[in-house]
């Protein structure tokens, strides 16, 4: 049981190596866009693009977070993503697509760099290191993806609550609290994790009085509702709660 648990955090660790080492910091970015791309400041609660806008160019946030929602025929919202500082968006528009399938707006204040489609297509070819980034950057999202269908195929609505906290709060193995920003409803929560806000509501309840998080209003999580994913533990079996 040791080996597996040591397994799993090696796995962490190296799925975490793997991400810093793909990442397109600002900073390269900046370099490498300087006079192709545009900034762009977007106010809290305002459209990157809308669902249907002709998709014409690539996102990439240097600061800030977007969010990515759709709405069905019958005006039925869902979430998609969430993006943050190293995150690209919108590449649709490099594989063909014409219109966006989604909705893009700011949670947060955010710096957004666009790059229009034709110039990032020169990009792509014209500067190999960069291409390479680009790609492992893609591959690692669609990795991400992969983990989140698994997620809901297989584990229970308590542990995808759990990881979803863990990946709101950009946690790490450092111990501290991290508050989730900009705060996140419970509605929210529960779309995402594919349940009803009512089982969010008890989880919610649940962790805070195991002190895995601190929740009034806002939500920071604490290092100990790591052991629910890397651990494989499950609350009914550490406290007898039930998870159905």
């Amino acid at each position: 049981m040791k080996g597996v648990t040591e397994d799993k955090k090696r796995t962490a660790s190296r799925k975490s190596r793997t991400k810093e080492a793909v990442a397109l910091s600002p900073r390269v970015v900046m370099a490498t866009t300087n006079g192709i791309g545009s900034g762009l400041k977007v106010s809290i609660h305002e459209a990157v693009f809308t669902q249907g806008d002709p998709a014409e160019a690539i996102f990439y946030v240097r600061t800030g977070k977007v969010q990515l929602t759709v709405v069905s025929d019958q005006g039925k919202e869902a979430f998609i993503a969430l993006f943050g500082p190293g995150d690209f968006f919108g590449e649709g528009c490099l594989a063909g697509q014409t219109v966006r399938l989604a909705t893009a707006v700011a949670t947060t204040p955010s710096n957004i760099v666009r790059i229009d489609r034709a110039s990032m297509v020169r990009l792509l070819h014209e500067n190999e290191d960069f291409s390479e980034k680009f790609m492992a950057f893609l591959v690692t999202r669609n990795i991400q993806v992969e983990a989140d269908l698994v997620d809901q195929l297989f584990n229970s609505s308590e542990k995808r609550l759990a990881r979803l906290l863990l990946v709101l709060a950009n946690f790490n193995n450092d111990g501290e609290l991290r508050p989730i920003v900009p705060k996140i409803s419970q509605e929210l929560l529960a779309e995402r994790v594919g349940t009803t806000r009512s089982r969010v509501n008890q989880f919610m309840n649940k962790f805070r009085k195991l002190g895995l998080i601190e929740y009034n209003g806002s939500i920071k999580v604490h290092t100990a509702l790591l052991n629910i994913i890397v651990h494989d533990q499950s609350l009914t079996d550490v406290r007898g709660l039930d998870q159905k």
